[in-house]
């Protein structure tokens, strides 16, 4: 039920939900030193959940999206690959940005945030897809690819 109400409705719970969450990292990331949200937890986990939860929207999309059949096939690779570029530019627009700087293990923890998430989106988009494809089989007529 969840992976087809995803796929129904994946303007509003997907693909809204990434463009608001990639506006506010961004605008998070252009602001400088002295305004800068500070949290309890390090500075690399934040790196890593930040990009985390991007992978995960952007795995989404993807994996979700009909119109380019080669990125529907890899969702997983052209999300790591987009998150990690778009980690190194954030990084290098950070240079810029007073009171900033650019950091590699900061990259790292993009990418390693993205890695991960796309693994964990990944195994459970198949988890929900079975579930529902096995409630289906008892219940004929339920289930839509």
């Amino acid at each position: 039920m969840l992976y087809s109400y995803l796929k129904k409705n994946k303007k509003y719970l997907i693909h809204l939900p990434l463009i608001i969450y990639w506006l506010i990292l961004f605008t998070l990331t252009s602001l400088p030193a002295s305004m800068a949200i500070v949290t309890e937890i390090g500075d690399k986990i934040s790196h890593f959940g930040a990009y985390g939860l991007l992978s995960v929207f952007l795995y989404l999309t993807m994996y979700f999206q009909d119109k380019f059949p080669l990125l529907k096939k890899y969702p997983g690779i052209f999300t790591i690959l987009i998150a990690s570029i778009y980690g190194l530019l954030d990084e290098i627009h950070q240079i810029y940005v007073p009171g900033r700087f650019a950091e590699v293990l900061d990259w790292l923890a993009d990418f390693s945030g993205s890695v991960a998430a796309v693994l964990i989106t990944r195994y459970l988009l198949e988890y929900l897809k079975r579930t529902e494809f096995e409630k289906s089989k008892s219940n004929p007529g339920t289930f839509k690819k």
